[in-house]
């Protein structure tokens, strides 16, 4: 099938055509030729079409149906949006509450989700994603004799209602449907990605071949690289491809460096790069003490980076890891940081500009379902550093709107890396936007994709 792309902007220049044929970019200049089917451009900007290099999936399917508490700013706020959800479940329902934050109402016991929910199975989620607190109902439906590391119990040996880390065995306790990824793929392909790396360390066989049904059938059309805390298998038909072992690290609960480098050999015998989540600086700390013992390879990356020291710039370099960040917390979370972060640390929070500059690969993300999934945001934020509020955050790591774009159209087997161009014989994986990109760039805004191609398939076509 042939597309025709007609009246666009491609890099500096305007008044282009671009023909795609067999999912790929034929040719690119002024000439005309008919195609089966033809698009008018309008003018607006042809980019490559943006990668969303870490990801939950599931987790931003599963919040489609579940309570969110952003934004909440009291106890009586939560109460209320909790209160509102309860009434319209029956009794004995679970309810599904995400985005807390102790700011909110404190530190969260069973006592306290049996007040609000005494007649449903709730459970909430820390904003974190690295805890669950469970009322009663809840404990009594999923607890029996195995009581999983992460479950948290008071001196007497009772649960207090708080699990750490424990998503696979609470999932596995709660039988539900698998949740409706048409809708987010559709949600994705508006903002204009067309593909993601799902950075989930629970990703097994079953969880892969769900998603890997779903890509198949076009209910999500993005291009999918899968990480896992295990081995993983790519299917033969390329529904998804496999990405780095992912490494969960906890501040409360570090593991042995011995047990860490023993975790990276793993994953060498299985021919894959290693992600590790380092959202502290001892946790980072541990990641570097571990890559300089074991090695570190092309594709080995820093997940979130969310406190790099500037001291550890030089050991980032020096052993080739990317880091994949996400500047949108700067905006969105960036004023309780203001709050909440001594001031010789904000400096160190989500780093970007310093980090280019010492040669370092940076791709953007979004860690949805744990910040907004629009790239567009990650893309402003990335360029103002602002935070919701208006407040500067780290205003000396600011990059240029260009940059910004760039670390959202690399490529995801390596994140941070010289950007995708629209070019002959590129993968025709687009975005169009109604815009010039210099337009795009000064108010970014998903607002500007009017329409979006995988493989040279539209997978979104905005209505006007």
């Amino acid at each position: 099938m042939s597309l025709l792309i007609r009246n666009v902007e491609v890099g500096s220049l305007r008044g282009l055509n671009v023909r795609i044929e067999a999912g790929r970019i034929a040719s690119i200049g002024t000439e005309f030729r008919p195609a089966i089917q033809e698009i008018d451009g309008r003018g607006g900007a042809l980019i490559p079409g943006l990668c969303d290099h870490h990801i939950h999936l599931f987790g931003l399917a599963a919040q489609r149906d579940s309570v969110s508490l952003a934004g909440a700013i009291d106890v009586a706020d939560v109460d209320a949006r909790i209160a509102l959800a309860i009434s319209t479940r029956p009794l004995g329902a679970w309810l599904r509450v995400t985005g807390y934050h102790e700011t909110m109402a404190g530190d969260l016991t069973r006592a306290d989700l049996d007040r609000l929910a005494p007649n449903h199975r709730m459970r909430v989620q820390h904003q974190t994603g690295s805890l669950w607190i469970l009322n009663s109902k809840a404990i009594d439906a999923i607890l029996g004799d195995d009581r999983p590391p992460g479950l948290e119990c008071d001196a007497d040996g009772r649960p207090t209602g708080r699990l750490w880390r424990e998503d696979a065995w609470l999932r596995e306790r709660i039988v539900s449907e698998p949740p409706d990824l048409a809708s987010i793929g559709q949600t994705l392909a508006a903002f204009g990605i067309t593909a993601v790396t799902d950075a989930s360390v629970t990703t097994d066989a079953s969880a892969a071949c769900l998603l890997a049904l779903a890509h198949r059938s076009g209910a999500l059309p993005q291009r999918l690289r899968l990480m896992s805390g295990g081995a993983l298998e790519a299917p033969s038909d390329g529904a998804f491809a496999v990405g780095a072992v992912k490494v969960l690290l906890d501040d409360h609960n570090l593991p042995d460096l011995d047990d860490f480098i023993n975790r990276i050999a793993e994953a060498r015998e299985w021919g894959r790069s290693v992600a590790v989540h380092c959202v502290t600086d001892a946790e980072l700390a541990l990641t570097l003490a571990a890559f300089h013992s074991q090695g570190a390879r092309r594709g080995d990356r820093i997940e979130h980076g969310s406190v790099i020291p500037e001291t550890a710039i030089g050991s980032l370099r020096e052993l080739n890891l990317a880091v994949v960040t996400q500047s949108a917390f700067v905006f969105e979370r960036g004023d309780r940081y203001l709050a909440e972060v001594a001031l010789n640390v904000r400096g160190d929070l989500y780093r970007c500009g310093s980090l280019l500059a010492a040669g370092i690969a940076v791709a953007g993300s979004s860690d949805a379902p744990y910040a907004s999934a629009d790239p567009w945001l990650g893309i402003r934020s990335a360029i103002q550093r602002k935070t919701a509020y208006g407040r500067s955050l780290g205003a000396e790591e600011a990059i240029t709107p260009s940059i910004a774009l760039a670390m959202y159209a690399g490529d995801p087997a390596s994140p941070g890396t010289r950007a995708r161009r629209v070019r002959v014989g590129a993968a025709a994986d687009l975005c169009l936007l109604d815009v010039s990109i210099d337009e795009a760039l000064a108010a970014p805004a998903a607002t500007h994709v009017r329409a979006t191609f995988v493989n040279g398939e539209i997978v979104y076509a905005r209505g006007d």
